[in-house]
């Protein structure tokens, strides 16, 4: 499936959006985040329409709320839009506080469709394998870059992965579990 000028338009508009943004800790341009998400949801077989959620899943969260969800609706289109505000865990500045946030999202998380939960899940694996590799890198001092911690990050993780595991099973569903597996044990 080759895909459009609107995938390329994306694209750009992302890469410009998030332009000064790093993965945390790492230096890492935020961009490669984007492009893994997208480039794992065309490798899962996801359509054009959710490959550029997956470039866009953090736009609104992270660069300017509901105005910026607006401008995507605009540019790509309601399906796009639907499937970013389906992955956006908060609309408000201040972010709520962390945990009730995770909690609510993920308690919603088994209703979304499948579009967007495939969108969600790429993010997701990245995220996770991210932390895994980080982890393996520099140890526990890893942990320091995350609002819920240790304990917080590790539980919100198992908790997705028990959550797509069955609502989404394929096989990006066992990458995560695979990644989250091989995360340290919680403390008791």
């Amino acid at each position: 499936m080759p895909l459009s000028r609107s995938y390329d338009e994306a694209l750009a508009y992302v890469a410009d959006l998030h332009r000064d943004q790093v993965r945390k800790g790492s230096g890492v341009p935020y961009i490669a985040h984007l492009l893994s998400v997208s480039s794992r949801i065309l490798s899962a077989g996801g359509s054009e329409t959710q490959a550029i959620a997956g470039l866009l899943h953090d736009a609104a969260e992270d660069q300017g709320g509901q105005a910026t969800l607006n401008v995507i609706r605009r540019r790509f289109g309601p399906e796009v839009a639907q499937i970013v505000s389906d992955c956006t865990d908060s609309w408000v500045e201040p972010k709520p506080a962390w945990r009730p946030r995770k909690e609510a999202y993920l308690a919603a998380l088994p209703s979304k469709p499948e579009t967007s939960l495939l969108v969600s899940l790429a993010d997701k694996v990245d995220n996770a394998e991210a932390i895994l590799n980080d982890y393996r890198r520099i140890g526990e001092d890893l942990w320091d870059r995350f609002t819920g911690g240790r304990e917080g990050t590790i539980w919100y993780y198992r908790e997705l992965s028990a959550i797509f595991e069955g609502a989404l099973p394929c096989p990006l569903a066992g990458d995560l579990s695979r990644a989250v597996s091989h995360l340290p044990a919680q403390r008791a």
